[in-house]
């Protein structure tokens, strides 16, 4: 591993005049038999049972081993991970909830003798990369060894017609790193080609590996066509607004010229949303809203309350879109307060997946529910050039050693994070592969704004 990562600080310090590291010298670096990765075990994925969800603890599920290199395949490349970044799925994997990720693997490893590969007694986690890639297989045309990439998570085979129009429609779509083996919270990952998109040059390793998932997520899900499509002058309710989507669907709502009416749970999260440029903010906590009477009876008093303070927020106007994803504790809110003819777009559930609501409100008011998944690599690519240009900035707050994931995914386990929580895998410290340092100081406060609140 170290003359593969020598050979990427040099590559670092071609801007500054030394001799350039070519791609030939990539493809002839010797590979590692085997690299260190984040992994969970299946022999314990019956470990939490018995626990409520909170008790679960990825502190104790996760382990950081020595596995091997596997086989690269057409259309595939090994990508050198620089950093990577823990995201919900991380942390459903690694307290095997709402099912085993083992399941998923033993159902790709049917596939085809290729995908035997990924049916392993243990599952590289993980689903952001920034690197360089080290070797491409048969087939694979656009990306060479030594280039520097971000991939995003969508793994797709594309062997069925219903994926022609929209990649995630694919019956054989999977999430890398969560639905697949060999993911990014290791030294090397196994991706796809099509996964791969240009590292954006005013970033480190650790900032470009922080958007992806959720950026790309959070672009479908609010500004493509497949999701909400929202419009300028759109009034967004965005659910945590704070965190690491929905920090991405804020910028993307003050970018696209909507007003986000963020939700957060501290002053804290309403400092960052104003940081972000945000003006009408609701703390949940402070205002006391409780959704629920008990564990089966929610309390429409409280969306109307709900719903009165969004207004005074508006100038009266109630939502055209709600940015949801923490489904069963939020959603019957959110049905209630979205406007006449509005939208409510979905694309998670980690407080519960058995969403309950009014459908009185949904029906006669002729509101529509989109479920929104990932994105498609047009999506991913479009989201990921807008952090490319300055459009968009990454919401990193704080950074890990790879030996350290299980603490990271604990944090987002717990929601004791801002933002986007990082994990440097063979970048050996933080701030390394910036190549744009011009435009990096353009946007530098806001690069830092999740890590000086």
């Amino acid at each position: 591993m170290k003359e593969i990562l020598d050979a990427i600080q040099a590559q670092t310090a071609t801007a500054s005049g030394s001799a350039a590291v070519t791609s030939a010298d990539f493809a002839a670096l010797p590979l590692p038999d085997s690299y260190r990765a984040i992994t969970v075990h299946k022999d314990e994925a019956e470990m939490f049972a018995g626990l409520d969800t909170r008790d679960k603890d990825p502190r104790k599920s996760l382990h950081l081993d020595d596995v091997p290199i596997p086989e690269l395949g057409p259309g595939e490349a090994l990508v050198a991970v620089m950093a990577s970044s823990v995201n919900y799925n991380s942390v459903w994997t690694s307290i095997f909830e709402p099912v085993s990720t083992f399941s998923f693997l033993e159902r790709y490893g049917r596939l085809s003798e290729l995908t035997k590969r990924h049916d392993l007694p243990h599952h590289i986690i993980g689903s952001d990369l920034a690197g360089v890639v080290l070797r491409t297989g048969p087939g694979v045309n656009a990306w060479h060894p030594g280039d520097e990439v971000v991939a995003h998570c969508l793994s797709v085979e594309l062997e069925s017609s219903d994926g022609h129009n929209d990649t995630m429609l694919d019956p054989e779509q999977r999430i890398w790193g969560f639905e697949t083996n060999f993911g990014g919270l290791a030294e090397i990952a196994l991706v796809k080609s099509n996964q791969l998109m240009p590292k954006p040059g005013h970033l480190s390793w650790e900032e470009a590996a922080s958007p992806g998932l959720v950026n790309s997520t959070a672009y479908r899900q609010l500004v493509s066509r497949n999701g909400a499509g929202m419009k300028q002058g759109d009034n967004v309710l965005i659910w945590g607004a704070s965190g690491g989507l929905g920090s991405y669907a804020t910028q993307f709502a003050l970018a696209g010229g909507a007003n986000p009416i963020c939700v957060v749970s501290s002053p804290q999260k309403a400092e960052i949303c104003r940081a972000m440029g945000a003006e009408a903010i609701i703390d949940r906590n402070a205002e006391d809203y409780k959704f629920w009477k008990d564990e089966h009876n929610q309390d429409p008093r409280e969306w109307k309350r709900f719903g009165k303070r969004i207004r005074e927020l508006t100038g009266g106007e109630d939502v055209d879109i709600v940015f949801e994803h923490p489904g069963r504790e939020t959603f019957g809110a959110s049905v209630y307060v979205t406007r006449k003819g509005g939208t409510i777009v979905t694309c998670a559930s980690t407080s519960g997946y058995n969403h309950e609501y009014d459908n009185r409100y949904l029906w006669m008011s002729l509101k529509r529910i989109i479920g929104s998944h990932f994105a498609n690599y047009r999506e991913a690519w479009e989201a990921n050039r807008l952090i490319a240009k300055g459009k968009i900035h990454p919401t990193l707050s704080k950074v890990y050693a790879l030996e350290e994931t299980g603490q990271a995914a604990y944090d987002v386990h717990r929601n004791l994070h801002q933002g986007k929580v990082g994990v440097l895998a063979l970048a050996p410290e933080e701030g390394l592969g910036v190549r744009d340092p011009e435009m990096r100081a353009k946007h530098i406060d806001a690069i830092n704004r999740f890590r000086n609140v």
